[in-house]
């Protein structure tokens, strides 16, 4: 269907005061056709005289002249686009490997440059057209996230499980030579795109810099669920280990020769060899922290800011939840946060059952591994989730399980914080400021 459709008109706005209502369809602005939200932003983002063609719900057209002060916002709202579906079959797909049973959106895979540059999700290019890539050129959509995973033509045919694909150099030159910024990362598959052809790909890639401004390289997930799937090695501590040796000394070269951050190595990759990392230093503006690059460091640097403020909160038992890989860094902090604060603090290491023991981290532990993990334990005065397990908005786990649920399921009440050590702290402030006496904790 033609047009964006009105999702609401904010009070107030020029919108609003036109009569445009939710379930108006914006067609047109200043007489350039609507095809999604970056045509909208585009097309009102610096013009002051606006012409907006409007077609309400019984088919009714409207035309609207508007004059607006610069900067102004017309307070219009509007439905997310369908991603476009992703064509490729990448060895390493997580959504592959999803046991059945979960959300059906769970099992979507998206491949969609507008969401790149809209949300930061990550995308091959591999299956962009001509004038889609165009398009990215004359809207200037920068910054871009990319998978690259290799810049060999025929090993990256391999990895993404599809022939006949763009050459990944040559579009993100063409995109270079536009000056549209680059994130880029590498899924690394031990035995397939590391060593020779890492060295390749990261050569490549940061003689395209300062377009492409940061590489991390990211361990792939196996789950337990790879039945009929093509066999992988994973990455285990002896693997990452060897990996940090080789591979750090050359993210502080180019940082050197570049004078700015630009090879990340994922935080898994630590934590699984048990090594420290490097000095936050190395992580720059952290580009990449939505990838997993440097969150662990962050935590720990504001934990030990934190904890040097801590006060008293009340004599209670807390549990917060965390994954396996973060249980170490989170039980020091909650061990620290427990002497300072006088709150009884009993972290719960919960082991992934859904997607098999190899998927550690937390953002992907489940509402029924956490019942299981609760199972014949003294969670005291209330239970402390997490955010980063709960999908955004709706307050569910992967599983569907809810909040009341698993409040329901455990027995006491259950807190979602912030993922942060302040955000914990914050809840346990909240909750012994108003838990009611019967939630002492006796031991105490």
């Amino acid at each position: 269907m033609a047009g964006l459709r009105i999702d609401s008109a904010a009070p107030g706005s020029i919108a609003s005061e036109l009569e445009v209502t939710a379930g108006d369809r914006l067609l047109a602005v200043n007489g350039q056709p609507l095809r999604d939200l970056i045509d909208y932003s585009y097309y009102t983002a610096s013009e002051e005289k606006l012409l907006l063609e409007i077609e309400k719900p019984d088919g009714e057209l409207w035309e609207l002249e508007i004059e607006r002060d610069a900067g102004e916002t017309l307070g219009l709202t509007f439905s997310a686009p369908a991603p476009a579906r992703c064509a490729n079959n990448c060895l390493f797909c997580f959504v592959h490997q999803l046991p059945r049973g979960l959300r059906k959106p769970l099992y979507v895979k998206d491949e969609d440059y507008r969401l790149s540059f809209l949300n930061g999700n990550y995308v091959t290019l591999a299956n962009i057209k001509t004038h889609e890539l165009n398009r990215i050129i004359e809207q200037r959509l920068s910054p871009l996230y990319i998978s690259v995973h290799v810049t060999n033509p025929k090993l990256r045919e391999r990895l993404l499980g599809k022939s006949g694909i763009p050459n990944i150099l040559e579009q993100m030159q063409k995109l270079a030579a536009a000056r549209i910024a680059m994130h880029t990362q590498v899924v690394l598959c031990p035995g397939l795109n590391d060593g020779d052809e890492l060295q390749r790909t990261v050569n490549e890639l940061a003689a395209l810099y300062p377009a492409v401004q940061s590489l991390a390289v990211v361990p792939l997930g196996l789950t337990a669920h790879r039945q009929k799937l093509p066999r992988l090695t994973p990455v285990d501590a002896g693997y990452a280990r060897e990996f940090i040796a080789a591979w750090q000394r050359q993210a502080v070269a180019l940082r050197r020769k570049l004078h700015q951050p630009f090879l990340f190595i994922a935080d898994e990759f630590y934590l699984k060899a048990g090594l420290p990392f490097p000095p936050l230093k190395e992580y720059g503006d952290f580009p990449q922290i939505e990838n997993g690059v440097g969150m662990v460091p962050l935590f720990m640097k504001e934990a030990a800011r934190l904890l040097r403020r801590v006060r008293p909160i009340g004599t209670f038992r807390a549990t917060v939840v965390t994954g396996v890989s973060s249980s170490g860094f989170v039980g020091d902090f909650l061990a620290k946060l427990a002497e300072r604060s006088g709150v009884d603090i009993v972290p719960l290491v919960v082991e992934n059952k859904l997607f098999g023991p190899s998927i550690t981290v937390s953002g992907l532990v489940t509402g029924n591994d956490i019942v299981t993990a609760v199972a014949g334990c003294d969670t005291g005065s209330c239970l402390l989730v997490p955010d980063v397990m709960l999908k955004e908005g709706e307050g569910v786990f992967l599983d569907d399980v809810s909040l009341d649920e698993l409040q329901r399921r455990v027995g006491c009440p259950v807190i979602v914080f912030n993922s942060t050590p302040g955000g914990c702290y914050s809840a346990l402030c909240s909750f012994g400021k108003n838990a009611p006496r019967h939630y002492e904790y006796a031991g105490q």
